[in-house]
């Protein structure tokens, strides 16, 4: 039966909000399929603000992939403002997506994608707008199973009370193996309700149904054990890697957003994964191994992205875009190909040590010069060597020298504060660095109005990192070196006023730590959190340290454990760690003694050039580093100008 739209009722509030037209979808390559001709039907959210949410790339990709399916379709929607909310809730209009505004509860499935802890509580408001029990526990086979996806799904024990399967990896191919399954249940009749769809679902690669498992604690508040409760779920559940990426080259037609958003430009993913082995980087140890497009599919794919969305800024994305073995030969191929219109590129995110000027122009070359952006992460050599970041000062003011001799007028640099083993003159020496990197610019460029910019964020302790034992920084401790730090920055005012600051205070990332490192009790502080008025938590505006401080308290503290037992407390080698049973492919034992080479300033190799280092991705994934290069070239456009492209 076809869900109804719930846009007549939700028409008539959308004066009474702030950006109505967030809400409307529409927008140019939305897609809106034949409800009764799907067989299965998906709702795939993303749990913030729509600004937010509309160009996150993950969504996007399963978007396109599921509706490319002719038994299945897709549909959008976002976290609702506080004022909508609150009249949705007066008028009894359910949660919706924005595409066909049907009611999330028709869905067969309601796909989540976490970017961050810090979206758990829009998803309770979701579900509760929608109708859907809170509690995976409470639901049947009426309800929409409900997906959880990305990073922070690589722990999703916090969320475990709440979500019914978390799909852990590369989603392009898991969506459709789940589609698979939810389609031949509903076709056999749902034999067995819902927890027989559960336990088919638990016996597909990559998916983690938390139900299926009974945790134990000890005496100590730590894990005693993790045990599946049927014979026909797996002990450990590894994650789902898609090797072939030219083989999946999504979003084809880019989303183009009808209010503004935080990114607007057509993204194009050039590989996928990272073998530098940054400790601190949760995304560069769970997408590895490296799996490079070929310059041909990158090529197609930014054509085809630029003519379906018309889009004049193209982003070059990864994790580290400047490492792609062919990224000379992608840049100068596509500024050649689009010199003379009004299309750019972008590269979000290079290392010092794989960047080079000649990069730099090229891909300014048919857009503007704005600003260039590195990430030295800590502010000592010292520090660099614990973060395995190994961006030497003296590489840094060369690259920053030769810029500014350019042309360029400002820099961005970004850091962390609260690393392990962090001292305050780890920190104060960031203000050193960017006072050298003001006088090399006025030097190279002769003039004084170069610019630096410093953003500094508070370090959170991810698993599957080497950092998953290590004990967080208090956020007293941040505050107060952020405060010394700023301090030092001005202590030379000639160098300090083209210096500026930017950085999050300590509050948020300890409960982000939390969440991070969580374990199933931790669900009841999000629950207790979201009912005292929890919202949009990764906003400033809507943060409230208290609120979780409190809930915290209440839940935890009962049970012999705390907010500081789950954050400032170092774990040892022998505890059972919450996600121990879900396999991002590196080998326990690895991560530890990369720990302990952090502990000692050790560093780790890139293994993309050097002897394999047995991280365990590889083999135990059944995939390989996948690099150039690829021996192409790519040609120019017959039609080059976007203003006279069609189709």
């Amino acid at each position: 039966m076809t869900a109804a739209s719930v846009f007549p009722d939700l028409e008539a509030l959308l004066p009474r909000v702030s950006k109505p037209v967030q809400y409307v979808g529409g927008e140019l390559n939305a897609q809106l399929k034949d409800w009764d001709a799907a067989d299965v039907r998906w709702a795939l959210m993303y749990p913030d603000a729509y600004e937010v949410g509309l160009p996150n790339q993950g969504v996007q990709i399963l978007y396109e992939v599921l509706n490319e399916r002719v038994d299945a379709l897709a549909e959008r929607c976002y976290s609702v403002w506080p004022d909508l909310e609150a009249l949705m809730r007066e008028h009894g209009v359910p949660a919706f997506t924005v595409d066909g505004h049907r009611p999330l509860g028709a869905f067969d499935l309601l796909g989540i994608s976490f970017s961050t802890e810090l979206g758990y509580t829009n998803l309770l408001t979701s579900l509760d707008l929608a109708g859907i029990p809170l509690h995976a526990a409470d639901r049947d086979e009426t309800h929409p199973v409900v997906v959880a996806g990305g990073h922070a799904a690589f722990n999703p024990e916090p969320i475990s009370r709440f979500v019914d399967v978390a799909a852990i990896g590369d989603g392009e191919e898991v969506v459709g193996d789940i589609t698979d399954v939810v389609r031949d249940w509903k076709a056999e009749g749902r034999p067995g309700g819902r927890r027989e769809l559960l336990l088919r679902l638990a016996a597909t690669d990559g998916c983690y149904v938390p139900s299926l498992y009974d945790v134990a604690y000890g005496e100590d508040g730590a894990i005693a054990s993790v045990t599946p409760v049927d014979e026909r779920v797996p002990r450990t559940v590894t994650k789902r890697t898609t090797t072939e990426l030219d083989e999946w080259p999504y979003p084809k037609a880019p989303l183009v957003p009808l209010a503004e958003t935080v990114h607007e430009r057509a993204s194009v993913e050039i590989f996928r994964g990272c073998t530098r082995g940054c400790r601190f980087c949760q995304a560069g140890m769970i997408t590895r191994p490296v799996r490079e497009r070929s310059l041909e599919g990158i090529g197609k794919m930014v054509d085809a992205s630029v003519r379906a969305s018309g889009f004049d800024e193209v982003g070059l994305l990864s994790l580290s875009s400047a490492d792609h073995s062919e990224i000379a030969e992608i840049t100068k191929g596509l500024a050649d190909r689009y010199e003379g219109t009004n299309t750019s590129l972008s590269l979000p995110s290079t290392r010092v040590d794989a960047f080079n000027i000649d990069l730099a122009n090229e891909i300014s070359r048919n857009g503007r010069r704005s600003g260039l952006t590195f990430a030295p992460e800590g502010g000592s050599e010292r520090i660099r060597r614990v973060i395995n970041k190994m961006v030497s000062e003296e590489d840094l003011i060369r690259t920053v020298s030769e810029a500014f001799a350019q042309g360029w007028r400002q820099v961005k640099l970004y850091f962390m504060c609260g690393l392990p083993t962090e001292e305050d003159e780890d920190v104060l020496e960031i203000a050193g660095m960017a006072h050298r990197v003001i006088k090399a610019g006025r030097i190279a460029s002769g003039r004084n109005d170069v610019r630096c910019t410093i953003s500094i964020g508070g370090f959170v302790p991810k698993p599957h990192t080497p950092f998953q034992w290590a004990a967080q920084a208090h956020p007293d401790v941040v505050d107060d070196r952020l405060r010394k730090l700023r301090a030092a920055v001005n202590s030379d005012r000639k160098l300090g006023r083209n210096i500026g600051m930017r950085y999050h205070d300590g509050q948020p990332s300890l409960v982000e730590g939390l969440l991070a490192r969580g374990d199933r009790r931790v669900g009841a502080v999000i629950e207790r959190v979201w009912r005292a008025g929890g919202r949009f938590d990764g906003w400033s505006e809507h943060f409230s340290y208290e609120r979780w401080m409190t809930a915290a308290a209440a839940e935890l503290e009962p049970l012999g454990v705390s907010v500081d037992w789950y954050t400032t407390r170092e774990r040892g080698q022998a505890e059972v760690l919450p996600w121990d049973h879900l396999d991002s492919g590196l080998e326990r034992d690895w991560l530890w003694d990369d720990w302990q080479d952090a502990l000692s300033g050790r560093e780790q190799d890139d293994c993309r050039w050097t002897p394999c280092f047995d991280c365990g991705v590889c083999p135990s994934t059944g995939t390989d580093i996948e690099v150039g290069p690829s021996g192409t070239t790519l040609l120019p456009l017959t039609v080059v100008n976007p203003l006279t492209q069609s189709g």
